[in-house]
């Protein structure tokens, strides 16, 4: 071999040799490389969460609520979410968000490579101050489900393989359904349905591709992305967007140019109507079934299991309820004559221009839900004069046809001047007047919240579905619901349940109690009741007893069958959980709510079942199940007899029959209702209440009128009322149920009837019926009449007691005034001081007065 050959062989060989053994460095190192980096995914990749939980993950969506006609009334939420199926949420806007986030997304397996080095070289370059994220749809759903958020390489690398993992586990299509409905969009907006209906109070299918694009600029930092604050920096990232989806090809040239010169739209800026301006405002009904709802399936099912919840509400007589109570509560307050106003003010440093008042009263909390005769706004006093006083109204502007001023004879019935009762700076509420037959504005005229409260309920007496709730004046003064809530003493409304124990132990309404004076011994002293006109009446049948509302008659009548009897009725309504076994909560002296008196009453109502009261029809998940039925509820259960009858005549509906429970005979329930007609129609409630249905109830006033009640019903409707302060304190003199509570049930009732309609209480067959005089208790004949002759129903197979006088073991002294039923008093023998009997009475009325007699 040559020298040539020989030193080409050696130089051929260092050359192999060098380049081995770069080779084999070059070798070792990716082998190293891919061991550490093997290692780095070994260590982190132990104990990660389990990310195939996530193919059964139901996200926290909205509850909403439905009235009767299927009509959205209230919404709950936690976070607020409308979840969407990949399948229904349009492609366009799939393309928007997969532009703006990952144009890669259906090519990867879970992580871009290309992506994290660019991110890795601008992290270097730049020394850590520009660190951008390089996550894929796939990361991104890791770290909002299973990671935490923040920017650490451990973080990074875990979201890298779970987000491997979970591309083997669930699809493309699955991934960005999980996507695009956890993901924050500002606003309290959670997924691309809520956002969509936030910002444009729009559905997906409606969105245009600009408003697609915006929605998709929302991920990368809501908060610096604001439609209004920031409305710059977001159209020019709505504009990034579309063109990155013009680069992939999702739309063209033309649908770019055009789409590019839209402007930027928002709710928030106005130029489209609020979503929530198309929900009532919330009230105690809705809020009603929240507290319930949360008791039953618990706070977070509630508010995060996108329930539907079907309620028993009727918005028409809702509205009746809310006015009829409003009106009663608001007349009270007026004839006090005291100006309160709201308590709120505005400092007078932002009084100075239009821009400033206005932006303080929007940020005032006061009442916005009230509605009476027409809308009430809040309003800030800007110039208080002798004769009238200039206002800020909000949404309102001061023009020449309708000026913002008020005059002075607007608060005639107010103690005081302008200058004494408002200062500049006061907000008030005040109502457009307007000209009852034309509807024509007349002026501005102030309104102030009532302190005294109240409470309202109506009911279907056959379901127990309540059809109105109105829990106070407003809502939004005070949350607190005095329907279910507020405790109070029913007083005398509670006596139909003395009457029902004694009716059902063998009493008649044609019994005679003796009405006189009784003394009671108490550890607080002799108790001396009083009837409500502090006179007397002596035997008097138990039907005069309701109608009139006799407390001693009722006191009486408790003692004679026992307090252990009539407590037991009142629990067994569920009036009472455990009632007090003392002689006065024969009188209502034991507190209930109103939203339990009503659920008893309309036992009397159906005949006697028990009915359970209801504020929900149905509740179904979010996946339209059915997990609450109130008629498939124990006790509510109905059975149809013939439904699967063919031969049905025409026009005959088929026999459904009830399944309830009888907790009173049919019998009681008729006589006892019987004789609450009477309250309405000659008693108590005679001078407020007038129906063109038969119309049964029982009115109550407590011990110095601190609580006025009027309950009653027609054959299909129960509903109430009672009024009175929160505090408990009298209401003043003339106060009374019939008087204050009697109105607003008949206001509600005659739209009530007129909807519901109404007719006969339903007699039972057991009923034999009897002419009785009213006024004594005597059995008539079967051809009798007058004004003191009624038909009693007696229990058919028992002879009715005539004659028999029960005083409940007090005697009946004879140092009183007996007072007839015309209101005359009966004649009674006396001794004179000189020891001769003589007769004294009746009283003389003034027609049996001669000009003889007065002088």
């Amino acid at each position: 071999m040559g020298l040539q050959s020989k030193e080409a062989l050696l130089v051929t060989r260092f050359i192999f040799s060098f380049f081995g053994a770069i080779f084999s460095v070059i070798t070792l190192g990716v082998m190293a490389v891919a061991l550490s980096i093997g290692a780095i995914f070994w260590i982190y990749g132990r104990d990660l969460p389990s990310h195939e939980s996530l193919a059964q993950y139901t996200p926290p969506t909205i509850s909403r609520i439905y009235s009767q006609e299927g009509q959205i009334i209230d919404e709950f939420a936690q976070e607020r979410r409308l979840f969407t199926p990949a399948d229904q949420i349009p492609d366009m806007v799939k393309q928007a968000f997969i532009s703006a986030e990952d144009k890669n997304f259906y090519e990867h397996h879970g992580y871009d490579v290309r992506g994290i080095a660019a991110a890795v070289i601008d992290a270097v370059r730049t020394r850590g101050r520009d660190v951008r994220g390089a996550s894929t749809i796939t990361q991104q759903v890791m770290k909002n489900f299973l990671l935490s958020g923040d920017r650490k390489i451990e973080r990074k690398i875990k979201e890298i393989i779970l987000a491997s993992r979970l591309e083997e586990t669930l699809s493309k299509d699955k991934i960005l359904e999980l996507y695009l409905n956890e993901i924050f969009l500002g606003q309290n907006s959670y997924g691309v349905t809520a956002a969509a209906q936030t910002y444009f109070n729009k559905s997906l299918s409606e969105l245009a591709p600009h408003e697609a694009a915006m929605l998709a600029s929302m991920p990368k930092a809501p908060s610096d992305f604001h439609p209004v604050r920031n409305k710059e920096r977001l159209l020019d990232r709505r504009n990034y967007v579309l063109r990155e989806m013009r680069e992939n090809g999702y739309i063209d040239e033309a649908t770019f140019e055009s789409e590019v010169a839209q402007p930027l739209r928002s709710v928030q800026n106005g130029d489209f109507e609020p979503y929530q301006n198309s929900l009532p405002p919330r009230d105690y009904f809705t809020d009603e079934i929240r507290r319930q709802l949360t008791t039953e399936f618990g706070e977070g099912e509630f508010f995060s299991g996108g329930l539907s919840v079907r309620a028993t509400l009727d918005p028409e007589m809702q509205v009746e309820a809310a006015k009829s109570l409003r009106i009663a509560l608001e007349d009270y307050d007026r004839s006090l004559g005291r100006w309160r106003g709201t308590g709120k003010t505005i400092p007078e440093e932002k009084l100075g221009s239009e821009a400033d008042w206005r932006a303080a009263l929007a940020s005032v909390a006061v009442a916005r839900d009230v509605d009476l005769d027409s809308q009430w706004y809040p309003a800030v006093v800007l110039e208080v004069g002798d004769q009238q006083m200039r206002l800020g109204i909000e949404n309102v502007e001061d023009t020449a046809e309708r000026p913002t001023v008020v005059p002075r004879n607007d608060i005639s019935w107010a103690k005081g001047s302008f200058q004494d009762n408002f200062e500049r700076g006061d907000v008030v509420h005040v109502r457009a007047m307007t000209d009852d037959k034309t509807g024509e504005f007349i002026r501005w005229t102030l309104r102030q919240v009532p302190r005294v409260q109240g409470a309202f309920m109506a009911m279907d007496v056959n379901t127990g579905r309540v059809i109105a709730m109105q829990g106070g004046f407003s809502y939004q003064d005070s949350v607190f619901n005095r329907a279910t809530q507020a405790l109070r003493q029913p007083g005398s409304s509670f006596k139909p349940f003395v009457y029902a124990s004694a009716l059902d132990s063998g009493f008649s309404p044609s019994t005679i109690i003796i009405d006189a004076p009784i003394e009671i011994n108490t550890p607080q002293g002799v108790w001396r009741p009083k009837n409500a006109s502090n006179t007397y009446y002596g035997p008097t049948p138990l039907r005069t007893g309701i109608e009139q509302s006799r407390n001693l008659m009722t006191i009486r009548l408790a003692q004679e069958i026992g307090m252990d009897t009539v407590a037991s009725y009142a629990e067994k309504f569920g009036v009472y959980d455990h009632m007090g076994r003392v002689l006065a909560n024969a009188l209502g002296a034991d507190e209930t709510t109103l939203y339990k008196m009503i659920s008893a009453y309309a036992m009397f109502a159906n005949g006697g079942e028990r009915v359970s009261p209801t504020l929900v029809d149905r509740v179904q998940d979010r996946y339209g199940r059915t997990v609450y039925n109130h008629e498939y509820e124990k006790g509510n259960e109905r059975t149809c007899l013939d439904c699967a009858d063919p031969n049905l005549p025409p026009g005959r509906g088929p026999d459904i029959r009830n399944n309830r429970d009888r907790i009173m005979d049919a019998v009681t329930a008729y006589q006892l209702t019987s004789m609450m007609r009477g309250v309405v129609e000659r008693g108590t409630a005679s001078r407020t209440v007038n129906l063109p249905v038969p119309t049964a109830g029982k009115t109550g006033t407590t011990n110095d009128a601190k609580d006025v009640w009027m309950l009653g019903f027609t054959s299909n409707i129960v509903a109430g009322c009672y009024i009175g302060y929160d505090t408990p304190r009298p209401l003043g003199r003339g106060a009374s149920g019939g008087g204050m509570c009697g109105p607003v049930f008949n206001r509600f009732m005659l739209k009530a009837v007129e909807k519901y309609g109404g007719g006969q209480f339903k007699v039972p067959p057991a009923c034999t019926f009897l002419n009785m005089d009213r006024f004594t208790g005597a059995r008539l004949g079967p051809d009798a009449t007058g004004p003191n002759v009624v038909a009693e129903c007696f229990r058919s197979g028992e002879e009715p007691l005539f004659g028999i006088q029960l005083d409940g073991g007090w005697a009946m002294t004879g140092n009183f005034d007996m007072i007839q039923p015309d209101g005359s008093t009966r004649p009674r023998e006396v001794t004179t001081s000189t020891g001769r009997k003589a007769t004294v009475g009746p009283k003389a009325s003034f027609g049996t007065l001669s000009s003889g007699g007065l002088y």
